[in-house]
This record gives structure tokens, sequence and C-alpha cells, in this order.
């Protein structure tokens, strides 16, 4: 057998896309919230069966690799690699799957493994003493030192590049990997951190695939170096701490938003797990959806000052777009996320996430203090301040009600509020998924959906629906034509050895009718379907030959309409 169909019949793919998507099972599927695209009700489905996925919205699917590539932003060979790795299977040492997109990406990833080893060993040497006193005066425990992975770049400028040199990397790959940067005047390589404390940054998967620094002598700048983008890192896409996270983001039913690298470590030591930051960029579209992949409930607790509280605003709408339920958590003493665990304690800051506010309570106390509530003037304004984010309530009665309390907290006539409130309601323009094009009579989705699962009824069905001529009159003929020609090569005969086969427009026929609702086909029906196929092609033949036997009349060939009627009685 083929490694890759090996490896795909070791590796069950509901459970790989439950580590990403949470699935419910609804019949013999799974259904969840597509990681691909924005969406507010579930589109996206796992068919256990199949061993396929398929998304009704974005018209996404494949197999288990594909998920991977996808979900991971891998090349086919590295999300074969990955699987393989996660399921104990060995990779044969061959590396013909490999382009040379995969082995440079391949180079980059050992890279960072060998970077973040050196980093953990230097922070332990006599040169990370620096390092050493500033987690130490930041109250960083050593089982949580360890547990994260810190590290310690020595400031010579030439440490990576040693252990570089020791490996061979290529010059293509020296460039690519953003660890190292080239000198003009030479062309030789230095060290991209020096003397900074490491914070490895790592994929949803666990990879080491980037570096944050945070600078130990005041004159350094900036406070925080971040790595630049490499073809295994793309900041847009990643969430500091989000590997560790996600089975408390899961368990807890929410996320937790903080600014920073200490933040996390800090919130994460206190026993709250579910907390992510952002890699030293604003919030992405792309990080919001791996957060909902897990669960649509965050609560954002970003630094209590004018920055924190401006960042946390502007949040706001990306995680509305997203569909997400947010709250916002406010600290006393002005004290950040790390230091306030550090100073009350983990029931305490825990205590403060159960309370915090929802998104518009919070708005509106900053809406307050800033304009005037005494002046009609100011209740208006306070009032076009707060409708946008009253709309972007997921919830339609939740909507109402935060309508009417508007005017109460305003003092605004609640006509007036529900007025505009309405008014914006009919302006709203929310995505409309596309109508799902009609799926294949019962009688094909049966046949194929028993056909691709059924050994039993590969080796009997198949062979007696090849000699069919309905076969060619059926709105499948086309899945139909593939599937015959699959099973002629001698390949396996599965569901994504025929979507590979088929054009655009098939396939999406193919997986939007294998993946509806339903009881799965026994072989009893498959059986039952092959009689309604051959009915359908006796009745064509009956009204072939009363034609036939018409059109001799008219020619008055009296013989062969005997003829001609003698086949219709036998028939």
């Amino acid at each position: 057998m083929d490694f890759v169909e090996h490896l795909k019949s070791q590796v069950d793919i509901v459970q790989t896309i439950q580590t990403y998507v949470k699935l419910r099972r609804v019949g013999h599927r799974y259904t969840g919230l597509c990681p691909f695209h924005s969406e507010k009700s579930p589109s996206f489905s796992v068919n256990a069966d199949l061993q396929f996925f398929h998304c009704f919205g974005c018209k996404a699917g494949g197999d288990v690799l594909k998920f991977i590539e996808l979900i991971e932003h891998v090349s086919f060979y590295e999300a074969l690699k990955l699987l393989a790795e996660r399921n104990g299977i060995p990779m044969p040492k061959r590396a013909e799957y490999a382009d040379s997109e995969s082995k440079l990406r391949g180079a980059v990833m050992l890279m960072h493994e060998i970077a973040e080893q050196e980093f953990r060993e230097l922070l332990k040497s006599p040169q990370g003493s620096e390092a050493r006193a500033y987690i130490m005066k930041r109250g960083i425990a050593p089982d949580m030192v360890e547990h994260f992975g810190l590290g310690y770049s020595d400031r010579s400028g030439r440490w990576l590049v040693r252990a570089f040199e020791r490996h061979s990397f290529t010059q293509e790959q020296l460039d690519a990997s953003g660890l190292v940067l080239r000198r003009e005047n030479d062309g030789g390589y230095f060290d991209r951190f020096r003397g900074r404390l490491m914070f490895p940054i790592h994929s949803e998967s666990g990879k080491c695939i980037g570096f944050g620094g945070r600078a130990l002598d005041p004159a350094d700048n900036p406070k925080y170096l971040n790595s630049a983008e490499t073809p295994i890192y793309k900041k847009s896409n990643v969430l500091y701490n989000i590997h560790r996270a996600k089975d408390g983001i899961r368990k807890q039913d929410r996320s937790i938003l903080v600014e920073g690298y200490m933040d996390v470590i800090g919130v994460y030591a206190a026993g709250v797990h579910e907390v992510v930051a952002s890699c030293g960029t604003s919030l992405t579209n792309s990080q919001v959806r791996m957060l909902k992949r897990h669960s649509s409930n965050i609560t954002v607790n970003f630094d209590p000052d004018p920055a924190g509280e401006g960042a946390a605003e502007k949040h706001i709408k990306l995680l509305l777009d997203e569909s997400m339920h947010v709250r916002i958590m406010e600290l006393d003493e002005d004290l950040d996320p790390d230091e306030y665990c550090k100073k009350n304690g983990a029931e305490a800051y825990d205590a403060r996430v159960k309370a915090a506010k929802t998104y518009f309570y919070w708005l509106a106390d900053r809406a307050r203090s800033r304009y005037d509530v005494k002046t009609s003037e100011g209740r208006v304004a306070v009032f076009q301040f707060l409708l946008p984010a009253i709309q972007g309530l997921p919830d339609k009665l939740e909507r109402a009600a935060v309508a009417s309390d508007v005017a109460s907290y305003l003092g605004i006539e609640r006509g007036l509020v529900l007025e505009n409130f309405r008014k914006m309601a009919v302006e709203r323009q929310e995505t409309q998924i596309r109508r799902v094009r009609e799926s294949l009579p019962d009688t094909d989705r049966i046949l194929l959906a028993l056909i691709l699962t059924n050994p039993q009824a590969l080796d009997e069905i198949l062979p007696q629906l090849q000699e069919l001529p309905a076969v060619k009159t059926s709105p499948a003929r086309r899945i139909y034509e593939a599937l015959f020609a699959l099973a002629a090569t001698g390949a396996p005969v599965n569901f994504a050895q025929l979507h590979g086969r088929l054009e655009d427009e098939e396939r999406e026929v193919l997986s939007e009718t294998l993946f509806r609702e339903g009881v799965a086909p026994s072989l009893e029906d498959g059986v039952a379907c092959l009689e309604t196929m051959r009915h359908t092609d006796r009745t064509a033949e009956r009204d072939r030959l009363k034609a036939a036997i018409r059109d001799a009349e008219r020619k008055r060939d009296m013989r062969e309409a005997l003829r001609l009627m003698q086949e219709l009685s036998n028939l």
C-alpha cells in the first residue's frame, strides 16, 4: 500500500479535526463552525464513513491531509510529516513527496528547533545571568520558565550562526530562516536576536515557528523584537500560547485575550490556562477564527491604560464581525494581568474574569466619560456612539433588551431608541451563503455512498451498476464514469480518490449529496436501488419499442411491426 493511503487508513479524520474545531455529532456525521471562513451557523461537516470534510458555505473540502494543509498553512509533504509524527507512524526514508518549497520550510523548521534548544541552554549558562535576574525580578517560577521554554540570546551575535554552520545549512536556508541576518560589507551572517530574553512562539500544533525577544538593556531598542515573517511564520495567523490554551478554552468555554507574553505566563501560572496573546500585532480575523474554533466566548483583558483601553475598543468590532460573545475585564490599581495575579492570586483573578462586563456596558461607561449626558446633545452623542454596538449583539432578544435599556440609561424616549434600532436592522446587510445546489436523487446517493464506504457493495453492486444503461442518462453520469475509470485502474476506490478525479462542479455535487442528513444506507437499500434503475431501463426500452412500432406501422412495414411487438411482449 502507498504510504499516503497507509497513513490515511491509520488516522481518524474526526479525531484529527476535533483538535482544531469543536464538532457536534448529527446522525452519521459531525458539524461545526467552518475554520476557513466567517459564519454564524455551522455549515462545516465531517463524514467519518467517507473520511472527508466539506463546508457547504465556502466549499472547502478534502481528506485529513487536505485539512491539515489548510489549517496549518503547510504543504502536502509537511501535512504528511506532521500527521505521521503525531500518530507515531514512521515516515519512509525517501523524500519522494517533498518539493523544493517543502524542503526549505523543513530546513527553517529545523533551524527554529535548534535555536529554541540553544536559547534554553544559554539561559542556564553564565551568559544568561542577566536574563535569570530579570526572570527572578518578574517572579516567574522555574517550572514556568521550563514550561514556556524561555531562553536567552547571546550578545556576541555569532552564537546561532556558528550552530547553523555545524549543521551545514545553505545560504538560501539561512536567508529564509529570519534568525540570522546578512552583513552588507562582506556577506557574512550575524544573529538577529542578541542579548534578549527569548519567548518561543509555537504553531497550533506545538511546533516552534518564531520568537519574541525582550530587551534586557534599557539602551536596546525596540523593547520587544519579534521574528520577521518567514516561510513557516505569518504573525497574522498565530496566537501566543494557543497550542497550550486550546484545551483549556474548550473546557472553560471561553478564551482570555491579553496583550503580551509576560501577561500570558503570569495568568497561566495562576491556573487560568485558556489565555492567549497576539504576537506583536493587532488582532486579525484569522486569529479570531482560530479562537472561535474552540469557543465563541472571549474575555478581553488588556492593560488598564489609555493604550490598552483603546486597543480593546478597536478589537471589539473585529470580534463582533466574527460573531464572538465579547466581555471586557477591568483590573484595579492600574495593574496589568501578570501583576494582578501575583499580587492578588488566582482566585481573585478568576473572580474578575467571571464578573467581566458584556462589551456593550463597558462601551457605555466609556461613552459616558466622553460626553456630558446632562445635556440633550451629550445624550444623543452617546446614543449614536452605542447604536452600532447594539447591532453587533448576536442574539436578537438580547439586542432588543439592550436597546430598551439604552432609553432608561440615557434618559431618552424609548420609542426613539427602538425606531432607530429598527431602522438599522432594516439597513443591515448580512452575508448570505448562496443556495446549496440540488443534491442527486436518492437512488444515486445511496449507490455512491455504499460503493465508497462498503467493501461488499463495491464487490457486488459496482459490477452490476456498470451494466445498466440507466447510468448513461443519470444526473450523476459523469461521477459514475469517473468511478468506473477509477475501478479499472486497480487503485483504492474511496471518496478521496473519486473526488480527486472530478471537475469542480461534480466535486461539489458529490460532496453536497453524500454529506446530506440521513441514515447510512444498507446493502439491501443498494440492491433495491439497482432494481429501480433496471425498472427505469425497462420502462425506457418499452417506450422505445412502442415508438418504433408506431413508426413501422406508419411506413406500412407490418413484418417489422410484428417483430417489434414480439420484443415488447417478451420484455
